[in-house]
């Protein structure tokens, strides 16, 4: 960041010369040229006064970005860790002050003033009712409402099919899905919108098997657990799906420890494509989620929500793409 005495020295002339200039000191006796270019090197270096600086501060758009889960549960899924920080890269790119807050925080029940929220995850519906206090409100990774709010998303379905598609190429047709449930959901079937597209797209080809479907958390233990519980019941698919890429990392651990090579006796396909999954042995397929473009999608749609918020609520799609590596292979 440039300093005064930069632009003293590029101008060649004082630092209180400088400074007063700035500063629009009247009283300074020089003459216009030099005034002018004290002024330009300013400009050129980018330099901000204090009181310019402290103005933009205050002036600068607070938003709010809402977690549907626990800082724990952010790390344990590392999609949304990984889709928080791209919010916060695209929010300072953008100039904005963002206030992070998340399912176990006191400010979960009380929201603080400010020009709009950004809410990433899936939320319930007496969470979705308390967020109607924000008139600019965008949905990240789910659209709840979109009669009425803005919401950037993925055709799960679509992703789902792509990789199920992947391994009846390779000849499978006994496939397995290990997953997770949404974290507001307490019991009973599962409601998470990637295990839902898994089970209507393998019954739509009359290959879907309830006993080949394991639901636990979105973690790398999870996957370890559920994975081994797999092998103790016999009868193993010949290929699964995992919900996440952490899960595929527990499913490979489990398959090490028990002999269950992979992809020759097992292939495996993750989801999100975490930067790790490419380093993995054997690399893992995976299907690949444009997280940035997804956070840099929402907060455009927030300035312009609050830019003109009496506008058409918009839902944005960003595909996605199945990343072929070594965990698959033909039966």
């Amino acid at each position: 960041m440039a300093t005064i005495s930069d632009i003293a020295k590029k101008a060649n002339v004082s630092i209180a010369t400088v400074s007063r200039v700035l500063n629009y000191d009247k009283t300074l006796a020089i003459s216009e040229e030099k005034r002018k270019l004290i002024l330009e090197v300013a400009a050129s270096l980018n330099y901000e006064t204090p009181r310019r600086k402290r103005m933009r501060r205050e002036n600068k758009l607070k938003i709010i970005l809402i977690n549907w889960c626990t800082a724990h549960q952010e790390v344990e899924d590392n999609y949304y860790l990984q889709m928080r920080l791209a919010v916060e890269r695209a929010c300072y790119e953008n100039d904005m002050e963002l206030v992070k807050i998340y399912r176990e925080d006191n400010a979960f029940e009380n929201f603080p003033e400010a020009g709009g929220a950004i809410a990433l995850g899936r939320f319930s519906e007496a969470d979705q009712k308390r967020m109607e206090v924000f008139k600019n409100l965008v949905y990240l990774d789910s659209s709840p409402a979109n009669e009425k709010y803005d919401a950037v998303v993925i055709n799960f379905e679509k992703a789902m099919r792509s990789a199920v598609d992947r391994l009846l190429e390779l000849g499978h047709e006994r496939i397995g899905y290990i997953g997770g449930r949404e974290y507001f959901e307490k019991s009973g079937e599962t409601k998470e919108i990637r295990a839902v597209s898994f089970r209507k797209y393998l019954t739509e080809l009359n290959l879907y098997d309830p006993a080949l479907v394991f639901i636990g958390s979105f973690s790398i233990s999870s996957g370890y657990q559920l994975m081994k519980k797999a092998i103790r019941k016999g009868k193993l698919p010949t290929a699964i799906i995992a919900a996440n890429d952490g899960i595929a990392m527990g499913i490979i651990k489990a398959c090490h420890e028990d002999g269950i090579k992979i992809p020759e006796e097992l292939s495996l396909i993750g989801f999100n494509d975490d930067v790790q999954s490419q380093y993995l042995v054997p690399p893992l397929s995976s299907v690949r989620v444009h997280k940035e473009e997804m956070a840099k999608t929402a907060v455009e749609l927030l300035k312009e929500r609050i830019a003109r918020p009496d506008g058409i609520p918009k839902k944005i799609v960003i595909p996605t793409e199945l990343v072929i590596r070594e965990s698959c292979a033909k039966l």
